[in-house]
């Protein structure tokens, strides 16, 4: 009588990047602080792609948060994260082009962003989508409160420099790259958070080089 196979060994991931232990990225992390907080809304599909940043840019920013899901509650958005934004509320924006790029299926018109709000980073809370193109406008679609948030553009931020993951556009750039630019233009006298995210790019590319050597960096 044949007895069945035993189940495949499912491989031990690490506790803290969620990857394969053998490929655990947590070394390339660097610690960024930052005034502005964070939030990444991740998209299921993005939780364990092995080309993903975000999880990278969550453990380089001790004060952010990462939720995985398709839809989100409101309140999510700009819920009190501690005792200081009990006093002082954070005000929350969008890390999107400000602009919708779809003719056809036009999205409402997102609200100004107040440039008063520039002058206070640390009142600001960056929402950041994180998914293929495709996803982040679905995700975008289906939450109006995001729709209803003042957006956040980069402004004369350099490509991508992660080439293991295809961009269709000269705009598109990975999650992590997208979150630094982002800090250059709201935190500008902290350059410090922003180059930290840098150099974990730069050691997630040197990390992965033996399995992707087009992850290797490139001059820009």
């Amino acid at each position: 009588m044949l007895l069945p196979a035993d189940p495949p060994a499912r491989r031990p991931r690490c506790a803290l990047c969620l990857r394969p232990a053998s490929a655990c990225i947590c070394a390339a992390a660097r610690c960024a602080h930052s005034a502005v907080q964070v939030l990444i809304l991740m998209h299921p599909l993005e939780q364990h792609h092995a080309k993903g940043t975000a999880r990278l840019a969550h453990l380089c920013l001790p004060h952010s948060r990462l939720l995985v899901g398709e839809t989100f509650a409101p309140e999510l958005l700009t819920q009190p994260w501690s005792d200081a934004d009990q006093a002082a509320p954070r005000r929350a924006l969008l890390l999107y082009p400000a602009t919708p790029h779809e003719p056809s299926h036009p999205l409402p018109q997102p609200p100004e962003l107040p440039a008063a709000w520039l002058a206070e980073p640390a009142r600001l809370r960056l929402v950041v989508l994180d998914g293929t193109w495709r996803h982040s406008r679905q995700m975008l679609r289906a939450h109006p409160a995001l729709q209803a948030l003042p957006r956040l553009a980069l402004h004369g931020a350099p490509p991508s420099r992660y080439a293991i993951r295809k961009a269709h556009a000269p705009r598109q750039r990975s999650t992590l790259e997208a979150i630094e630019g982002a800090l250059r233009q709201l935190d500008p006298a902290n350059a410090g958070a922003a180059d930290a995210l840098g150099e974990a790019m730069h050691a997630l590319m040197t990390l992965q080089a033996p399995r992707w050597p087009a992850a290797m960096l490139r001059e820009i």
